[in-house]
């Protein structure tokens, strides 16, 4: 696999950094979203024609993680510290993990001719429902979806979820404006727990691919750690 880095950015403490911080950290949910994106590909766009291939987290207002084949790039408004991704991996390890995704599932719509169009899997499970019963419902859907989608990925990318200490601590909707194309609406869950290894290259690959959809926006990197 190609070399990986992991690279951590926060806005400078100093005076004329901080006098930027409220245009540059918007406090409305979507705008915030825009303005992290382009932060980020700030620290990573090292040349004009450069396409997304990393994956980030907002890890507090005006810090990020993240991973790529390179390090963020060092200076202007950010502090930078960047180490190589190394993960080694046997199966039967247990890990610590975080994750912040968009988990979406494949439909096709009777008013669309689209195909395989995607939809997050709380509001999959919930446009079924009458509307009385979906305020009750609605935070065990989506416990229940949320585990069932990471099982899924767990499958494919080798590891197992232990749901004795899985959360899925939330499911927050997000528009987001983009250029030259209809907003996205994003469904975004945080999850956090303990995982198996099953499969050590496939997990690696996986999380150097990132999970669920997103990842432009801050979605689909895991975290690791030791448990």
């Amino acid at each position: 696999m190609t070399a990986m880095f992991l690279s951590r950015a926060r806005l400078k403490a100093d005076s004329a950094t901080q006098a930027l911080a409220p245009l540059l950290l918007p406090q409305d949910l979507s705008a915030g979203l825009m303005a992290e994106h382009r932060m980020v590909w700030s620290l990573m766009s090292d040349s004009a024609d450069r396409t997304r291939d990393f994956l980030w987290r907002k890890e507090a207002p005006g810090s990020f993680l993240i991973l790529a084949p390179r390090p963020a790039v060092a200076g202007g408004l950010f502090d930078v510290d960047s180490k190589p991704w190394e993960p080694a991996l046997r199966a039967g390890d247990r890990l610590g993990f975080r994750l912040r995704a968009n988990p979406t599932v494949a439909r096709t719509f009777a008013d669309t001719k689209a195909r395989g169009k995607r939809i997050d899997v709380v509001t999959d499970v919930i446009r079924h429902l009458p509307s009385s019963a979906r305020a009750n419902e609605r935070q065990e859907i989506i416990v229940s979806s949320g585990m069932d989608w990471l099982d899924r990925q767990g499958v494919r990318l080798g590891f197992i979820a232990d749901r004795m200490h899985l959360r899925v601590d939330g499911y927050d909707t997000v528009r987001v404006q983009r250029e030259k194309k209809p907003a996205a609406v994003l469904g975004v869950m945080e999850f956090e727990g303990i995982l198996k290894v099953t499969d050590p290259a496939a997990l690696i690959a996986g999380v150097a691919a990132g999970l669920g959809r997103a990842r432009a926006f801050g979605c689909g990197l895991m975290l690791l750690r030791r448990a």
